[in-house]
């Protein structure tokens, strides 16, 4: 039977994927390897896969195949044979509202626990609606483009001749459906940028000035430092990163977007740089630190299901060490924009807390930006300045 083939395997992927890497990453190597697998074979390990993992570790003492099937009721809207074999009941209301379907599933299985998918909850962030949040982790994240508005027009045509759904956030932000083809559909990338709704959002708290230089020092693929030279183009930029080759990423955003004028240097900020930067003062820097990642769990709900909590605590002491050694190169009287994509206090208040005690930096504002309400990522930022 076909449905015995899909489970099999999802079976056979899951035994062989350990969470070192990002599923979709894995999902491409493993079926580049098995070129026997078709499209549907393809799409259908990928569904499982992911609603599999979208449960964390909901209903321990559960076979893998009920939590499968519960998995890819809470999680989909569409029928599969899985759910046609083991639950026809849900099959035939699948695509009930979540809360509806989190009633059913409790009256089959009464140790089902919400809580269980996300067993931190006493270590989000202030303002974070916990069940909210909860069940955002059963809907796949929408895509974000920032547009330049004088196309903004003819992309949206573009992207509606092809058959995608768009929404407009704004005059120059759509939503679209996750796993949208964009290169094959817009293949002209310099009239936009791929972005995070809630990463775009952060922007409100650089505030540049014409011709101040800014330094964004965990630039990775340039992001951020693309949303501060669309703010204010006359920016003076340097961008860094350990990672040489997400500079070499950042490199070719820059080019497509046009922009030619900016200092890369790759630098591990938890050495001393001064033999790199001993001469160089800023009038802003925007930490995009390392973390967790786990405000983006919603897009890898692999990462949760693997995670350990003592990375946290990894996390927060690299943080603090990383803000305290980049703040020597910070001008008196400006901004370091803090930003992370946890929802763990720890990694967000606590460090802000470190910042103005030990550091002396003066709070202006901060936020949870709650992306798990619109389809998006949660995301945190501060804004902190030097005396």
């Amino acid at each position: 039977m076909k449905v015995e083939h899909q489970i099999r395997t999802f079976e056979k992927i899951f035994k062989e994927y350990d969470g070192s890497q990002p599923l979709h990453r894995f999902l491409v190597s493993y079926f580049k390897a098995n070129k026997q697998m078709g499209s549907s074979d393809r799409r259908w390990a990928s569904r499982y896969l992911y609603s599999f993992f979208r449960i964390g570790k909901a209903l321990p003492e559960r076979s893998q195949m009920e939590r499968l099937t519960v998995g890819d009721f809470l999680c989909n809207t569409t029928n599969s044979l899985l759910l046609q074999s083991q639950q026809p009941d849900w099959n035939e209301q699948v695509s009930l509202p979540v809360a509806a379907k989190l009633v059913l599933i409790k009256d089959l299985y009464p140790d089902f626990n919400l809580e269980a998918i996300f067993p931190f909850g006493e270590q989000l962030s202030a303002g974070i609606d916990r069940q909210v949040f909860l069940e955002s982790f059963f809907t796949q994240p929408d895509l974000f483009i920032r547009v330049k508005p004088k196309h903004a027009s003819e992309l949206h045509t573009a992207l509606t001749e092809a058959g995608v759904h768009v929404k407009e956030i704004s005059e120059n932000v759509f939503s679209l459906p996750n796993g949208t083809k964009l290169a094959h559909i817009l293949p002209d990338a310099k009239y936009y940028q791929v972005q995070d709704l809630s990463s775009q959002r952060t922007g409100k708290y650089f505030q540049p000035k014409p011709f101040e230089y800014w330094w964004d020092c965990c630039a990775a693929s340039g992001g951020k430092s693309l949303l501060l030279h669309e703010m204010e183009p006359k920016v003076q930029l340097l961008v860094s990163d350990v990672r040489e080759n997400s500079l070499n990423n950042l490199d070719e955003r820059f080019q497509e977007a046009g922009i030619n004028k900016y200092q890369k240097k790759v630098l591990d900020l938890l050495v001393d740089n001064e033999q790199h930067l001993h001469h160089y003062e800023f009038d802003g820097i925007i930490l995009d630190a390392p973390c967790s990642g786990s405000g983006t769990w919603g897009r890898t709900p692999e990462m949760l299901y693997y995670f350990n909590e003592e990375k946290v605590k990894h996390f927060n002491g690299l943080q603090k060490a990383i803000a305290t050694n980049v703040l020597k190169y910070l001008k008196p009287g400006q901004p370091l924009i803090y930003i992370t994509c946890s929802v763990f206090a720890a990694e967000n208040e606590d460090v802000v807390e470190h910042l103005q005690k030990s550091c002396g930096l003066q709070l202006e504002a901060m936020e949870v930006i709650r992306g798990y309400q619109e389809k998006a990522d949660t995301m945190f930022v501060a804004r902190l300045r030097k005396p």
